[in-house]
């Protein structure tokens, strides 16, 4: 869409205010805007992924649709049923990651990105975790219930709020996590759940563990 002196359309500086920028002059080598901001959009929700390393593809999509629906932390994380060359892929050595974080965060009109890691194993990445944090693991095999009722267990009983304790969410490899992970897993306190008896890609268990945990403790 060419745009013309007086035009005026949304803006927003990442992780700062947004507004709306008005085109005031058109030169052969620069163009001039002038910015109307407002407040800075709220903060991320408290829900931290840890996410076996994906194929790039697939993290492109999670990338972008994880912080389209406001996830504050992504640690792609190396796992036993992982393919090790994903860690090489020009996705991350290139910066290329950065610039999905900023398509998903245009998408929901906001301009704050989440943080991401990727160089970290899984049982690095877990020392980081905040200690007060509600962690659950999603797994197809030994979960005993599903995601949103082991997240009611948590709220029974309290007033769910957007000031509520952090949630981490794990998500394995796309071939599921192995034994010792599920009980590395189980040994720092994650409880196993479940999406329910279908199998789904990893991008869209992730895409569907966020609306659910958003829904249940009233994150929207």
């Amino acid at each position: 869409m060419r745009r013309n002196p007086g035009d005026d359309f949304d803006a927003g500086l990442i992780n700062g205010p947004r507004g709306k920028a008005t085109l005031t002059a058109i030169k052969p080598e620069s163009l001039t805007f002038a910015f109307a901001w407002g407040e800075a959009p709220p903060p991320l929700s408290p829900l931290t992924l840890l996410i076996g390393l994906p194929r790039p593809q697939t993290a492109r999509k999670i990338l972008q649709e994880a912080t389209a629906l406001g996830a504050g932390t992504l640690h792609f994380v190396a796992t036993e049923r992982a393919e090790p060359s994903y860690a090489d892929s020009t996705l991350w050595s290139s910066g290329e990651w950065r610039r999905h974080l900023v398509a998903g965060a245009a998408q929901a009109f906001c301009t704050r990105l989440p943080e991401v890691t990727f160089t970290r194993k899984l049982t690095e990445a877990i020392s980081t975790l905040p200690s007060n944090a509600v962690r659950v693991a999603l797994d197809n095999y030994e979960s005993p219930s599903a995601l949103a009722v082991t997240l009611q267990l948590f709220t029974a009983g309290n007033r769910a709020t957007p000031s509520a304790p952090e949630v981490v969410l794990a998500l394995g490899a796309e071939r599921g996590w192995s034994g010792a992970e599920r009980d590395v897993l189980r040994a720092h306190g994650f409880a196993l759940a479940h999406l329910g008896s279908r199998v789904l890609r990893t991008e869209t268990a992730c895409i569907a563990a966020i609306a659910i945990v958003k829904s249940t403790l009233g994150w929207l």
